[in-house]
This record gives structure tokens, C-alpha cells and sequence, in this order.
């Protein structure tokens, strides 16, 4: 066991102004870790006391995405621990396959709409199924109540979670980490302020988003390019559209990019989620060109897209969850930022460009101007200056 400084023990890669000493080999730290310790925090959690681990992020698909370094910096400082994950089930390809996550909980957003007997029974078996796992230690990375009730029925001994007023929330968790709506700290800092708040600081090097896409994905990824002629880092990916409207591009601006930069030479490869309203709109951009590109919008799965933008020497798109895995998987970013804040959302730890406008009334988070679901901050933004980020990304 590493000698103690102020009775708090927890190790980190990168030194705090505390200063550090280097404890000898064993269980909690080996001899190429330098473990620190603050006379101040003292309520650190002892990882090395811990058995089983759970990280809840009941959010969308980037949002979700953007809490994988969480895993990997816990395995990393404690790879004895068994870490699982509950999410929503159509979320769960974003961690399926990471290499730090035991075992992935799901929630169905369909159980309410199957009526309140067969929800209560669903709800029921996943508390049961939490519950036999005897977690030590619950990290809830939303202010979802349901984060709330799962650390009290799990009777785990330790919870961390972003401090809110609420009274019963404080006291269903053991440590809280400050937390202010409309923070610019990016969203993956704010993920890992559970684990400072615990007495874990994470490195530098360990806080890259973590997406494997798996050999079937990557084996398709290569038949369609194969398929078309292309070849790895060969072509541009593009992905126009969004779930949320309001943060896409006009559509005749998108269409004038696709023509300009096959103009130059660049093979294009297009994406877009299977729904309808995305479909049509990506239908009408593509329709004015002329020049033949390869359109595989709704035709892949999560974890295949990670593997084609894996294969792409750029991405260009807007603030969705295929900007966040094109950042997991290194590709080069181009992204577009309109109602959305870019410091909070933008691509993390991948060499990119933002291209936002100069509105004074932007990031609002709203659907639209007005409520009207045109962002006139997007659709301003002119594409000669999309157009020459791309090709700075290009020329590095």
C-alpha cells in the first residue's frame, strides 16, 4: 500500500500543484505511476476498496458518446474494478464493445407507451438485475431523477453526481461536484468532474472519446468502399442532417459545398440517420448534382458509420452524434454551429474547424429563431468560408 499524505490516497497521471511522491509497487499503484494526494479533499474514495462500479447517462447518442473517457480513466487508476453502464437502449451502440465496460443496463423508451402494468414488471426485473450486482460506487452524469432512485435501491455505498438544489437529490448521493446550467466547459470535462470530485484526476492522454466500431462494421465498411472504388482516406464524409432540424445548414449552401469540392477532385461518401424527415432532406440536396457520389444515408448502423468516417480523410456536419464519433474515431472535423454551443459540444481532442456566425444572440439553444425551426445563424454562414476550412483540414 502507497504511503499516505493527509489520510487521502489517489493516484493521477499528471501532477497537481500539491506536489507527489512516487509510491512502490503494488496493488493500488505500480512503479510507473506517480500517486498524489491532497491535504485538502478529504472525502476521496479508495479505489482500490471497490469491486463493482455503475455510470449512468440516461441522454441522447453524443451525449452518451462523450461520457467514454469516464470508463476508460476508471479502468485505467483501478483496472481491477468491474464497470457497467445503464442507458437507453437505443443509445447503447455508442459504449457496445468498450473495452473498459463490463456489462451494459438498458431502459427502453418504449416501456411507457406499453402501458403502466408491463412497465412497472420492466422496471422491476432492471432494479432486480442492478441490485444482485451489489455496485460499491454509483456515477450518475445527468440530473435525471430516475439516477437518483437507482442509488438508493442499489443500496451502493458510495454516489457521485452534479450538485442540484433539490434536497432529497443531495442527499441520495454521498459526494456532489459543482455543476452550473449554461456552463462553456466542455460537456467531457464536466463528465469528469464526477471523478475529481472523488479524488481521481484524470490525464491528459486518457480522455480521448473511446468508440470501437467491431470487425463486422469494419468488414462491411470495407466491402461498400471496395464496392465504389474507394480507398482508405480516399474520400470526404459528409453528414448534412440532424434529428433536430433547426441545426442544419441550408440545404441549397450544402448542395453548392458537394459541387465545389468535386470540383476539386474529392470523392464524396453522404450519410444520414434512417428517418424519413432526414431522408427528404438530404434527397434535395443531392438531387441538383451532377456529378455522381456515393449516398449511403440511411443505410448503416451506428457503429458502421463510425467505421466509414474511421476511413475518411475529413467529416463535415453539424452539432450531432456523427460529429462526435467522427472525433472518437480521429478523423479530421469540419462542423457547423448555430443555436448549439460550440465550446460545450464541439469535436473533442481532434484536429478541426468551427464555423460559427457572429449572431449576438447565439448559442440560444433554441428550436429555431423563434421557435421556427430555421436557425438564421446556420443558414447565414456562407460557403466560401466552409470551403476554405475544409481545405486547411485538407492540406494538414
Amino acid at each position: 500500500m502507497p504511503p499516505q499524505r493527509g489520510g487521502v490516497k489517489y493516484r493521477v497521471e499528471i501532477a497537481a500543484n500539491i506536489g507527489s511522491i512516487r509510491a512502490p509497487p503494488g496493488e493500488f499503484c505500480d512503479s510507473r505511476e506517480i500517486c498524489y494526494r491532497s491535504p485538502v479533499l478529504t472525502d476521496a474514495i479508495d479505489l482500490s476498496q471497490l469491486r463493482r462500479v455503475l455510470v449512468i447517462k440516461l441522454r441522447h447518442h453524443g451525449d452518451v458518446l462523450l461520457t467514454s473517457p469516464v470508463f476508460s480513466i476508471l479502468k485505467n487508476h483501478a483496472p481491477h474494478l468491474k464497470i457497467d453502464a445503464l442507458l437507453y437502449q437505443d443509445t447503447a451502440e455508442m459504449l457496445t464493445l468498450h473495452p473498459a465496460i463490463e456489462e451494459i443496463h438498458t431502459i427502453d423508451r418504449a416501456w411507457k407507451r406499453a402501458g403502466l402494468l408491463t412497465q412497472a414488471r420492466q422496471e422491476w426485473a432492471l432494479m432486480s438485475r442492478l441490485r444482485s450486482k451489489r455496485y460499491d460506487l454509483v456515477i450518475h452524469l445527468s440530473e435525471h431523477p430516475r439516477g437518483a432512485w437507482v442509488k438508493r435501491l442499489t443500496g451502493a455505498h458510495y454516489g457521485v453526481a452534479r450538485r442540484l438544489s433539490n434536497r432529497w437529490w443531495q442527499n441520495s448521493f454521498t459526494h456532489l461536484f459543482p455543476w452550473a446550467p449554461g456552463s462553456t466547459r466542455h460537456t467531457v470535462e464536466i463528465h469528469l468532474d464526477a471523478l475529481r470530485r472523488i479524488g481521481l484526476q484524470p490525464g491528459l492522454g486518457e480522455r480521448r472519446l473511446v468508440l470501437e466500431p467491431g470487425l463486422d462494421a469494419k468488414r462491411h465498411i470495407t466491402e461498400i468502399l471496395a464496392a465504389r472504388g474507394l480507398s482508405s482516406k480516399g474520400f470526404i464524409h459528409l453528414h448534412p442532417t440532424s434529428r433536430w432540424l433547426f441545426k442544419c445548414w441550408a440545404e441549397d449552401k450544402m448542395t453548392a459545398l458537394m459541387q465545389a469540392l468535386q470540383a476539386q477532385g474529392h470523392a464524396l461518401v453522404v450519410t444520414s440517420a434512417p428517418d424519413a424527415r432526414e431522408l427528404a432532406m438530404l434527397d434535395r440536396i443531392l438531387r441538383p448534382l451532377s456529378q455522381p457520389m456515393v449516398n449511403l444515408g440511411g443505410q448503416l448502423t451506428l457503429k458502421q458509420l463510425a467505421a466509414l468516417t474511421a476511413q475518411a480523410t475529413l467529416f463535415i456536419g453539424v452539432d450531432s452524434a456523427p460529429m462526435h464519433i467522427a472525433a472518437a474515431m480521429q478523423t479530421p472535423v469540419l462542423a457547423l454551429f448555430g443555436p448549439s454551443g460550440d465550446k460545450e459540444w464541439g469535436p473533442w481532442m481532434v484536429p478541426h474547424r468551427l464555423i460559427t456566425s457572429d449572431h449576438s444572440c447565439r448559442p440560444c439553444g433554441q428550436d429555431g429563431c423563434g421557435g421556427g425551426k430555421i436557425s438564421e445563424c446556420l443558414t447565414t454562414l456562407p460557403v466560401e468560408r466552409v470551403l476554405a476550412a475544409a481545405q486547411e483540414l485538407l492540406a494538414q
